[in-house]
């Protein structure tokens, strides 16, 4: 039991604490119209926020990442980009491809 503390520690004070006000946020957020212009502005916030994290981890790569080129990391966004919009906005599609884009090309390049 001993080695199991962490991981119930992690979800006391990670998971449910965040869970909580994804829950609220679904309950208070019936009957809100997705194209009012408050939640327009909102999205694009979160947007611009999330483009700018992933724009810093990719040119200001941390730990293994920063082993690998700059200019593989960037074609790698690329491509991710790229199947993001080919498969309609698939943010999945655009991550796996990315992902193997950087992988190929760095064992590729090795």
């Amino acid at each position: 039991m001993s080695e199991l503390w962490p991981y119930l520690l992690l979800v006391l004070v990670g998971f449910l604490p965040n869970e909580m006000w994804r829950w609220l946020g679904v309950v208070f957020s019936r009957g809100l119209d997705e194209t009012s212009e408050v939640l327009v502005w909102v999205r694009a916030v979160a947007t611009a926020i999330l483009t700018g994290v992933v724009a810093k981890i990719v040119v200001f790569a941390p730990g293994a990442l920063a082993g690998v080129p700059l200019w593989i990391r960037l074609g790698a966004a690329a491509v991710g980009m790229v199947a993001f919009f080919v498969f309609r906005q698939s943010v999945f599609a655009g991550i796996v491809a990315s992902t193997l884009a950087l992988m190929a090309v760095d064992l590729l390049v090795r």
